[in-house]
């Protein structure tokens, strides 16, 4: 396998963004600091940033401006960042020798402000051995971990050309990927919902080869419907994070992955480990300084012989009277439910018992509060049941692709 640009062996794949349809190796170029956080508008520039990284020596952050609150600018700066906003150049409020190579990524932010983690190209690059040639869907947000996933497998394997897509084309995307070719794409299950909800017809048009999940918890309905809809593709779920790197894999259509897995030691890959209902992960794919064990935060449990990621432990438990419910065991229950194309649960407070477990729940079909009461009743504690079910008219997305609430 020849290498490219730089000895980057994807620089002469295709990838298409608002306004730029070429290769990697034609886009334009962009003079940065040694130590760069690079706020871009689009993908268009945040592509122009990772291929200047890429090909130069240069320690970067790309991060979508929207992401970027003064606070946080601050905070990157102290790090000894630059702040690159278009032509504007703000320099760091720390002087410190750039590391050449690191690749700063910020977390999610779900429980506070995002904190920044360092990684390479080489520790981002997942994908490895040839790759069947393939023209991915890229929805992420630009400088997300699942961004940067795709972003590498382009620029270090042949082959592989991405279409960018920006959050005010979440609606229309189908389209798109059916005109420009696209066999391959990854989301979020709520980007996935969205667009079935949306435009069914549209999505089961696309020649899919490879889909996949990740960002949140994979439940087996939607594995099911993807699997159905595109009978002829492999459809995988990834976990994920910015520090612990891409850790699990599973490509058998199933939520969860195999029990045998648990404590399996192999060169290159993740060490898995249960303790108290929390998922540990060893990787070494991990970001630069954080611990060789990793408590996620995420709650599992073992069912049938599988693992199953169901949520975050500080978000994921209501305490109704003393009981314990849990918010995404009542979520899988609901979207189970033929009629359901998304559901969200939460926890109210409430006089006596402390909390009542709460819906809110998009409908594909007909149904009514009180059926999915009763479907529910059947398949939970009486504890679990949702009290109360509100319905919306759109399934609500953030632009991480994760639900808005």
């Amino acid at each position: 396998m020849s290498a490219g640009v730089g000895g980057l062996a994807g620089a002469g794949n295709r990838i298409i963004t608002r306004g730029f349809d070429g290769r990697w190796d034609q886009l334009e170029g962009m003079e940065l600091p040694d130590a760069a956080a690079v706020l871009v508008r689009d993908n268009h520039e945040a592509a122009r940033a990772v291929w200047a990284a890429a090909t130069g020596d240069t320690e970067v952050l790309v991060a979508s401006r929207t992401r970027v609150t003064p606070d946080l600018a601050d905070d990157l700066r102290s790090a000894g960042l630059a702040i690159v906003d278009g032509e504007e150049v703000t320099a760091p409020s720390t002087e410190r020798a750039a590391t050449a190579g690191r690749v700063w990524l910020l977390t999610s932010g779900s429980t506070g402000r995002p904190k920044q983690v360092a990684h390479t190209l080489a520790s981002l690059t997942t994908v490895a051995g040839d790759q069947p040639r393939r023209t991915w869907l890229c929805p992420y947000a630009q400088g997300a971990y699942a961004w940067w996933q795709v972003v590498t497998l382009s620029i270090a394997h042949p082959g592989q050309d991405v279409l960018f897509i920006e959050p005010d084309e979440l609606d229309t995307w189908p389209a798109r990927a059916l005109e420009v070719g696209v066999t391959a794409a990854s989301g979020t299950p709520t980007f996935w919902r969205q667009a079935l909800y949306r435009d069914p017809e549209s999505v089961a048009a696309l020649p899919l080869e490879q889909v996949t999940l990740g960002g949140e918890p994979v439940d087996q309905a939607i594995l099911t419907r993807l699997t159905e809809m595109f009978p002829k593709a492999r459809v995988s779920w990834i976990y994920a994070s910015s520090e612990a790197g891409a850790t699990i894999a599973v490509h058998d259509g199933r939520a969860g992955f195999p029990e045998q897995w648990l404590g399996r030691e192999a060169e290159g890959r993740a060490t898995l480990t249960i303790d108290d209902g929390e998922l540990l992960i060893a990787s070494p794919k991990r970001g630069e300084g954080i611990d060789r064990v990793l408590r996620t935060g995420d709650r599992v449990e073992v069912v049938d012989g599988r693992v199953l990621i169901t949520g975050r432990i500080a978000s994921d438990e209501i305490n109704v009277g003393g009981a314990k419910a849990s918010a995404s065991a009542v979520r899988d229950v609901l979207q189970a439910h033929p009629a359901v194309a998304w559901a969200s649960v939460r926890g109210r407070k409430a006089p006596i018992v402390g909390s009542i477990v709460t819906a809110e729940v998009v409908l594909s079909g007909e149904a009514t509060d009180a059926e999915l009461t009763a479907w529910c009743a059947a398949r939970l504690p009486d504890y679990s049941v949702p009290r109360r079910v509100r319905f919306l008219d759109q399934i609500p997305i953030k632009e991480t692709l994760k639900s808005d609430v």
